[in-house]
C-alpha cells in the first residue's frame, strides 16, 4: 500500500513539474510585459493661465426695501362699507381705497352744521345790535363763543368721518386685502400692504476695512435667485455715518430704478459694489478647479513626460482661488502665467496620468453670464 501511495505522489510531482516547465516562460513574459505596460492617455481639454485686468469689486448680501412701504390700518373701529380697488392694483397718491360705515357720523354732522348755521346767524344779529348799543358786549362775546364751539363740534365729526375713509398715502402697488365688505374692524386692524416699487433700495453692509474705498455715486450691481443670469444696475446712494457696534460693519444703501418692477421688497439679493480701479489677476476657467476634501482646491497642470515614451502627463497642484466673473476664476497662489491646465475631463485623472489634448470643443470665456 505504501508503495502505491509513493508512486502516486511521484506521478503528481512529475505532472506539476511538467506544467511548470511549460507555463513558467509564459508567466515570465507576462511579468515583463506588465513592467513596461503604459495605460492609454486620457483625452482632455486645456487652458492657459493668463493675466487679465479685472475691475475691483466688493461683494455682500442684502435685502430689497421699498422707497415707501406700509401696511395700511384704520385708526378707528368700524364696519367696512366699501372696498373701491381690487387686490394688486397700482394706485396713485390720494386714491380712495376703503370706506367704513359713517352713517351715524354723517347724521351727527348734519345736526352740528345746522347748529353752526344758527349760531352764525345769531352772532351776526348780536353784532348788529351791539353796534347800536342795544345789547351788551358780554352777550356778543357769548354769541361768538357759541358759534366757535359749534364750528369745532362740526370739525370733530368731519375728522371722524375722514378717519373712516382710507386713501393711498403715496403711489404704489397694493397687496391682498385682509378684510371684506361687512367686516367689523377694531382700531389699528391691518387692512392691506401698499408698496412703492419704483425705485427700490438694496440695504447691505460691508466690513469696516472697506470703508475707505466707498463713495456715494459708485456703480452697484445685484443678482437674485428669482431671475437667473440677470443683473440689475444701481447706484450707491447712502453710507451710514456710524458702524454697527456688534459686527464692526458699515450699513449701506443702493438705489435701483426698477422700472420693470421685478425687484420686490423683502427679496434676498447678492450685491456687488464696482470700484473705479482695475487690477491684474491670474485667471483660469472655473471648470479647471477641482474641490478636494475640506476647503482645498487643486488643478491639474499639463507637463511633458520624463519617461522614454515621451508625451504629456498631469501634475496635481494645490491652488488658492479668489473672485469669479462668469466662468473664469482668479488664482491667488499655486500657478503662474503660462501654466497649461486641464479645463475639461479632470475628474478621471490622477497625479501622473498620461493625457492627450483636444481643444476642438472648448466653451468661450464669458465674464458676465447674462450677456451670453
Amino acid at each position: 500500500m505504501k508503495k502505491q501511495i509513493f508512486i502516486a505522489i511521484l506521478i503528481v510531482v512529475a505532472i506539476v513539474a511538467a506544467l511548470g516547465a511549460v507555463k513558467w516562460p509564459q508567466i515570465v513574459k507576462l511579468m515583463s510585459a506588465g513592467k513596461t505596460y503604459a495605460p492609454p492617455p486620457n483625452t482632455v481639454s486645456s487652458a492657459v493661465a493668463h493675466e487679465e485686468k479685472w475691475q475691483q469689486t466688493l461683494t455682500a448680501v442684502g435685502t430689497i426695501n421699498p422707497q415707501n412701504g406700509v401696511t395700511l390700518a384704520s385708526e378707528v373701529a368700524g364696519t367696512v362699507a366699501e372696498i373701491t380697488v381690487a387686490d394688486g392694483t397700482t394706485v396713485a397718491k390720494g386714491d380712495l381705497l376703503l370706506r367704513l360705515d359713517t352713517s351715524s357720523e354723517e347724521a351727527q354732522l348734519s345736526s352740528a352744521e345746522t347748529q353752526t348755521e344758527l349760531s352764525r346767524l345769531n352772532a351776526e344779529r348780536t353784532r348788529s345790535l351791539r353796534a347800536g348799543n342795544t345789547v351788551s358786549q358780554a352777550e356778543l362775546d357769548q354769541a361768538e363763543a357759541t358759534l366757535k364751539q359749534n364750528q369745532a363740534n362740526a370739525d370733530v365729526i368731519r375728522a371722524a368721518i375722514k378717519k373712516k375713509t382710507i386713501r393711498a398715502p403715496f403711489a404704489g402697488r397694493l397687496g391682498i386685502w385682509q378684510v371684506n365688505v361687512g367686516a367689523s374692524l377694531d382700531a389699528r386692524r391691518a387692512l392691506i400692504s401698499l408698496q412703492s416699487l419704483t425705485p427700490v433700495y438694496a440695504d447691505f453692509s460691508l466690513p469696516q476695512q472697506d470703508l475707505s474705498q466707498l463713495k456715494t455715486g459708485q456703480a452697484v450691481q445685484l443678482t437674485c435667485d428669482a431671475y437667473i443670469n440677470q443683473t440689475f444696475d444701481g447706484v450707491l446712494t447712502a453710507i451710514n455715518p456710524d458702524l454697527d457696534a456688534a459686527t464692526r460693519s458699515v450699513p449701506l444703501r443702493a438705489t435701483f430704478e426698477n422700472t420693470d418692477q421685478l425687484l420686490r421688497p423683502g427679496m434676498f439679493v447678492r450685491v456687488t459694489v464696482l470700484l473705479p480701479e482695475a487690477r491684474p489677476v491670474l485667471t483660469v476657467p472655473a471648470t479647471a478647479v477641482l474641490s478636494l476634501a475640506g476647503t482645498s482646491e487643486a488643478v491639474f497642470v499639463i507637463e511633458p513626460s520624463t519617461n522614454a515614451a515621451g508625451g504629456l502627463v498631469v501634475r496635481q497642484q494645490i491652488v488658492r482661488t479668489g473672485p469669479r466673473q462668469g466662468n473664469s476664476v482668479t488664482v491667488l497662489s499655486g500657478l503662474k502665467a503660462g501654466d497649461k491646465v486641464v479645463s475639461a475631463g479632470l475628474f478621471k485623472l490622477r497625479n501622473g496620468s498620461p493625457v492627450t489634448v483636444n481643444n476642438d470643443i472648448v466653451p468661450p470665456t464669458v465674464k458676465n453670464p447674462s450677456d451670453s
